[in-house]
């Protein structure tokens, strides 16, 4: 059978799909993404919300010569790519390929139930690096009990031992029961329960799959270590890419905690001894101290007594470690000796990490109480990305938020490309280059956004001074919310500024006021798509991760641009090394990092072609900071834009005046 055109594939994707039409952008991504496979061009696609990507990709992605993998930042997209996307696609794509594609999905080994734990009666004590402690000892253990009954019982009837598939779910601690890590793992051939372990079944069907959905997190992780986990593969799609970097960062760190050194000493106790039990128990008491004094921001260089009990940690660890020596595979303890050697080897692994005073890390303590962490985090991981994430595939990274500022550099960089390697000409990549090469396209969005909403900054409110809300703000809020009679997000920067909006919301109003954190999110978001006067307010997971079309949302309000905390520990560092070679850190780091999350917040407004409405910013910087306005503007998605607010108050009312449409949003 002739191999099928990528017109052909996307046009068979797209009648699948209920009221489908290939869209302009949609037909430019997936012709793009086809001649990066024949040309080995790396690319970067923005495509805006309503273009359709996921099924342009999707399949494009057939084309390729041997496996895909998909990597997404979220649960929700990787969801809506399994349970939906990717059922219709390889159902419609079948009469064309000559074949019906597979595809699965990749997790990390926690995701599933571990054979070798289930059934016994240990207890995990928790993860060596986290807080064990709950609260609540009597109803934890009452809560606990009902978990692992349920676990026990759905252990014996499931073809997965996938946690997603636990309908409804159990508490982490349960879990933990039940599920093993990474690290802890001994691998299935060391393993008495090997053949019939959950997690590598789902390897073994993804390595027989075309097309594998795996998470930006296990991406990360791959990476580094060498792209040992994931299967081999011809062709990487990274959306939510604008994420990766993060994602990245969040898997190159590592923690210490004090409680987590004494759980590593009671473990210990068997196999090491009470000295080395107690010499462990003691390091603790004194990393716990020693942290509890430390000030959360940046550690340029260790505290004395920070510094004595991290060699102490890192001495005793490695005493320990060799201690252990090999542990052969037959032994009665196998798997107990083999999880605390690893346990010990990262704790010895961070503690010499957090000692030396190298420039590429950046070391601070965060938390309160028995929480309280000593944290250490790579100062960019631009450098991994660009040396493990292109080599011997293709690359295809796409976003809706891709261009900050106009421009692809920013993103690029952050993802490990050189502008120098940008291929902007026709058919292969030419010339001798250093790096990988790669080219950008931005195919826009289907949205006529100046017909549909506006962009509004309140240019005459007084600057932000501090985390609250001002009073000028909160009346200005008022005027707005009153204006369109609620169906109302509002993004704050801070917990204090959305409490602060509630309160008023709640003393100035008979509107009905959601705040995050009174509720579950999804019951929050429930709640705000059934009431069109219903105001919902909350916090940063907000910004990124509602999606609300229709009526039920037709004013996005943001109190201030987003910029990192000058405190916060990682961004500081960033920007003071931009500093020190010459450059502006508050533009190279501060600045884009406002520009992605002011996107992703306007980002909320219209989701649809039929969508309506108002993004108010009542940060007046927006409009007035010459050096840095005009990039987080050109950053946004094409609104009309305004300062007159009397303008702004009138085109609500007249929203406002229209009938709901109680289908729309649903």
């Amino acid at each position: 059978m002739t191999k099928p055109t990528v017109d052909q594939l996307l046009e068979a994707a797209v009648s699948a799909v209920p009221a489908g039409e290939i869209r302009t952008g949609q037909q430019q991504m997936a012709t793009a993404i086809a001649e990066s496979l024949e040309t080995g061009v790396h690319l970067l696609a923005q495509a805006g919300t309503g273009t359709g990507k996921s099924l342009a990709y999707l399949a494009a992605a057939l084309l390729s010569d041997g496996p895909v993998v998909v990597s997404t930042a979220t649960l929700a997209l990787q969801s809506q790519l399994i349970a939906t996307d990717l059922p219709r696609l390889v159902d419609a794509v079948a009469p064309v390929l000559g074949r019906r594609p597979t595809f699965a999905v990749f997790k990390g080994r926690h995701h599933y139930l571990c054979a070798a734990k289930v059934g016994t009666d240990e207890e995990e004590e928790g993860t060596l690096f986290d807080d064990g402690d709950d609260g609540g000892w009597l109803g934890q253990r009452s809560r606990l009990g009902k978990d692992m009954s349920r676990l026990t019982d759905w252990a014996s009837d499931t073809g997965t031992g996938d946690r997603d598939d636990l309908d409804p779910g159990v508490s982490d601690t349960a879990w933990r029961q039940v599920s093993t890590s990474a690290r802890d793992c001994v691998g299935a051939s060391n393993c008495r329960w090997g053949t019939e372990c959950f997690a590598e079944a789902a390897r073994e069907r993804a390595r027989s799959a075309d097309i594998i959905v795996t998470n930006h997190a296990l991406l990360s992780i791959d990476l580094l270590h060498g792209r040992s986990i994931l299967p081999d593969h011809r062709l990487l799609v990274i959306d939510e890419a604008h994420e990766l970097a993060d994602r990245a960062t969040s898997a190159a760190r590592a923690e210490l905690h004090a409680s987590g050194v004494d759980r590593l000493s009671r473990r210990s106790t068997k196999i090491c001894g009470n000295d080395m039990s107690g010499r462990l128990a003691e390091i603790a008491d004194h990393l716990g101290v020693a942290i509890a004094d430390c000030p959360q921001t940046r550690l340029l260089t260790l505290p004395e007594s920070l510094r004595e009990a991290l060699t102490l940690l890192e001495g005793a660890c490695r005493e320990a470690v060799s201690g252990i020596g090999n542990v052969r595979p037959d032994a009665a303890d196998y798997m107990a000796r083999t999880q605390l050697k690893a346990q010990l080897t990262e704790a010895q692994e961070t503690a010499q990490r957090c000692l030396i005073d190298a420039d590429s890390d950046v070391r601070w303590c965060e938390g309160d109480g028995r929480g309280r962490a000593l944290v250490v985090a790579p100062l960019s991981v631009a450098g991994v990305l660009g040396e493990e994430l292109y080599a011997d595939r293709v690359v295809v990274a796409t976003s809706a938020t891709l261009t900050l500022g106009g421009g692809f550099d920013t993103v690029a960089g952050s993802l490990g490309l050189s502008k120098e390697n940008e291929h902007t000409g026709e058919g292969g990549p030419a010339g001798v280059h250093t790096g990988p090469v790669w080219r950008a396209l931005d195919v826009g969005s289907p949205f006529e956004y100046r017909k549909q909403g506006i962009l509004y900054v309140a240019a005459g409110l007084p600057r932000p001074t501090a985390s609250g809300l001002s009073d000028a703000a909160a009346d200005e809020l008022v005027r707005l919310t009153t204006a369109l009679e609620g169906r109302t997000l509002g993004l704050f920067s801070s917990r204090r500024a959305a409490d602060t909006a509630a309160e008023v919301l709640r003393a100035r109003t008979d509107l009905p006021v959601l705040l995050q954190g009174e509720e579950t999110l999804p019951l929050l978001v429930k709640k705000f798509k059934a009431d069109p006067r219903t105001c919902l307010l909350g916090v940063m997971s907000l910004w990124q991760g509602v999606d609300v079309p229709g009526d039920a949302c037709q004013l996005v309000v943001i109190d201030r641009l987003p910029f990192p905390r000058p405190d916060e520990p990682l961004s500081a560092a960033r920007a003071a090394a931009v500093d020190a070679a010459g450059g502006s850190g508050f533009a190279a780091v501060s600045v884009p990092h406002a520009a992605i999350r002011l996107a992703q917040g306007v980002g909320r407004l219209i989701r649809t072609a039929s969508d309506k409405g108002v993004a108010a910013v009542l940060d007046p910087r927006l409009h007035t900071a010459r050096s840095y306005g005009p990039y987080l503007r050109k950053t946004l998605p094409p609104l009309w834009y305004t300062t007159d607010g009397d303008k702004v108050h009138a085109a609500l009312r007249r929203l406002a005046a229209r009938p709901v449409d109680s289908t729309r949003g649903s």
